[in-house]
């Protein structure tokens, strides 16, 4: 029991929502350059922008620790600016079983989902990425507001 999680954030945001999901989805490669102290890299293994069935690997700072995320794009929905992402490799995979992070942006607030399930009951929350998430998010935003 209590395996399976989900973790919702929203953060404001001053740039407006919809900018934060044009870099998700059009420019993720420049988000290494806009918080590069959590973000290493981001890299397509298939496909040439951030669409459906497009797999992508980002690495990014976890902790101290540099840790990759292989991803599938599930879903992609502009008219309500959200992206689905399923991990298939990495890091996140050692500890939990499933992990779906789906991003969403509205006038002025992103929200992050996280549905994951653990390996095991000891394995802990995945609050860290979670901060790690919305740092960047912030970061992004003060990028887009120069």
């Amino acid at each position: 029991m209590g395996l399976k999680g989900k973790l919702i954030s929203s953060i404001e945001v001053k740039c407006g929502g919809h900018l934060i999901h044009d870099i998700l989805h059009a420019k993720p490669h420049h988000i290494s350059n806009i918080s590069p102290s959590k973000v290493k890299s981001f890299d397509f293994h298939e496909g040439e922008t951030v669409d459906v069935g497009s797999i992508v690997q980002w690495t990014y700072n976890d902790d101290g620790k540099d840790k990759t995320s292989k991803q599938v794009i599930e879903a992609v929905d502009h008219e309500t600016k959200t992206i689905t992402w399923k991990v298939i490799g990495g890091d996140l995979l050692e500890l939990y079983d499933s992990f779906t992070i789906i991003t969403s942006c509205d006038h002025h607030w992103t929200t992050q989902t996280f549905l994951y399930e653990k390996k095991t009951e000891d394995t802990p929350e995945p609050l860290v990425l979670l901060g790690l998430v919305l740092h960047v998010t912030k970061d992004i935003d003060g990028h887009l507001l120069k």
